[in-house]
């Protein structure tokens, strides 16, 4: 990312210093630098537009779903498969325990290396991992278990054998299942939210957003294509702003019930602490939640969403 570069030079500076002998100048030169690292982090990310956040909501270092299962999750269980075509290694789904409370999580996995990324297709979804998480939902249903969503996805995989295996059925009925499911969900934007791709597993009574996370109906490279019929970086960065993607944007149109924070530089600059200040904002929503009727938890979802694109033109 260009606009990472400053805040790069001075850790390359900090590590040549650190690598030698220290001295009680040079470590007075160390703290320094890393004084100046805090302040120019923080002046540069106060001041990123919103393709700048596509680029860090899409960082290859940036948490992913089995990060967080891993630092928030005790005694994960993974499930596989469908029931009817194969298993969709692009989403991750099982039971677990958040603190001491069982959980059901469903999350998109895009893959750090080249072969976990193909393994994964990049973290789109085809039709039969959306009927594995609808899968995972129902039986958390059934146990009465809260449902944890990390959404991380660029969109639903538009594959010829996807779309032949009803792609788009698969995301409008997890969608249509999930607005009636009888147990809090909890929905945490932690990536990219894109388009149906996201929805399907993002219907929920609480929705969450990273700081610098996106959520969009379709990319800005997409959105410039077809509005701009070019992908160049100026129609990009438009096409971004146009969009309104962001968390901020987003929790001001009511899609988003709050912005998380993330540490300073990003959620992939800590991965721990990134982690930490999700678990306070899903410890609150299942404490809202979990005492809460069932059938209102539905209710209160159904009005949740019918308000959402409700404008008043005066």
């Amino acid at each position: 990312m260009d606009f990472d570069e400053p805040i790069l030079e001075i850790r390359r500076k900090i590590e040549e210093l650190t690598s030698i002998p220290p001295t009680k100048d040079r470590k007075a030169e160390i703290a320094k630098l890393k004084d100046k690292l805090a302040k120019v982090t923080e002046e540069i990310y106060a001041a990123l537009d919103p393709w700048q956040k596509t680029q860090v909501a899409r960082h290859p270092q940036r948490p992913y779903t089995l990060d967080y299962i891993e630092r928030l999750i005790t005694d994960f269980v993974e499930l596989h498969g469908d029931r009817r075509f194969a298993d969709d290694p692009a989403i991750v789904a099982g039971f677990g325990r958040f603190d001491s409370t069982p959980v059901a999580v469903i999350g998109h996995q895009k893959g750090r290396t080249t072969s976990e990324k193909i393994k994964r297709n990049f973290g789109m979804p085809q039709p039969e991992g959306y009927r594995k998480a609808l899968r995972v939902m129902k039986l958390a249903e059934r146990f009465r278990r809260p449902i944890l969503c990390f959404v991380d996805t660029p969109g639903a995989y538009p594959g010829i054998g996807a779309e032949e295996r009803g792609q788009a059925e698969a995301i409008a009925t997890n969608i249509m299942e999930m607005s009636a499911l009888k147990v809090p969900i909890l929905v945490l934007v932690i990536g990219e939210g894109g388009s149906g791709g996201a929805l399907a597993v993002a219907v929920g009574d609480r929705i969450y957003m990273l700081e610098y996370s996106i959520y969009s109906v379709i990319s800005p490279e997409g959105c410039a294509s077809i509005l701009f019929k070019s992908a160049e970086p100026k129609f990009v960065k438009e096409a971004a702003e146009n969009l309104h993607l962001t968390a901020l944007d987003l929790l001001e149109l009511k899609v988003i019930d709050a912005m998380v924070p993330e540490p300073l530089g990003g959620a992939h600059s800590n991965p721990d602490e990134a982690a930490q200040i999700l678990k306070g904002f899903i410890v609150r929503g299942l404490k809202e939640l979990t005492s809460t009727d069932p059938l209102k938890i539905v209710a209160e979802r159904y009005d949740k969403f019918r308000i959402m694109g409700v404008f008043n033109e005066g």
